[in-house]
């Protein structure tokens, strides 16, 4: 079902349960005229073809899950990243990696940090490591 199309509800969950096997209870639970929005979208960028290669995408959507804190998105994320090839490796540098940016941002916005002087820095950075390679 292409994200131009509108199907029905009993349309979506035929391919709902097609695409996954099951209906999970937490799709279902979603109001009839919003899954019929919902489904093609995330059956889009959570399972199918996109810009963005998918032990990428379900890496970037673990660190995500693990700066929200939130057991489901994990639960769902790991095991896809590793469904897709993710080693014990590169799922441990994803926390590494989302704790950085959490903390980061912290210390930043805790300094009330001029934004326009950081992306001048940011600049002055990356033309400096741009050189070193």
């Amino acid at each position: 079902m292409a994200l131009s199309e509108t199907a029905s509800y009993d349309e979506t969950l035929s391919d709902i349960e097609e695409t996954l096997g099951i209906v999970p209870g937490f799709m279902a639970a979603v109001p009839e005229d919003d899954m019929v929005h919902e489904w093609p979208v995330f059956k889009q960028y959570a399972l199918g073809e996109s810009e963005i290669p998918e032990k990428y995408r379900e890496l970037i959507e673990l660190a995500v899950a693990a700066t929200l804190k939130c057991p489901y998105c994990q639960a769902f994320h790991r095991g896809a990243a590793q469904m897709h090839g993710a080693s014990e490796e590169e799922l441990a540098e994803v926390g590494v990696l989302a704790s950085m940016t959490t903390r980061w941002s912290s210390i930043i916005h805790a300094q009330h940090y001029d934004y326009d002087t950081f992306v001048d820095e940011f600049e002055q950075i990356s033309s400096h490591l741009e050189a070193q390679q």
